[in-house]
């Protein structure tokens, strides 16, 4: 999973704004968009995003690598 493009996708769907997300987060809006072009993320900004965009983005890593157990 390309995490950054799976933030992206989801808080297109939940329609959600960049400015909020990265507000919410604390960061600028530009390093919210260099977020997008990573295939990787730590786990500390990943939870951050988890919870301003109320998604379970562990859940889902979890799900790719070790199946729908």
């Amino acid at each position: 999973m390309h995490i950054g493009q799976r933030i992206k996708e989801v808080m297109k769907a939940k329609k959600i704004s960049a400015v909020k997300v990265a507000k919410e987060i604390s960061c600028e809006r530009t390093n919210l968009y260099n977020i997008f072009d990573r295939e990787d993320i730590n786990t500390s900004l990943l939870r951050k995003l988890s919870i301003v965009l109320n998604h379970d983005f562990f859940k889902e890593l979890s799900k790719e690598t070790f199946g729908k157990n």
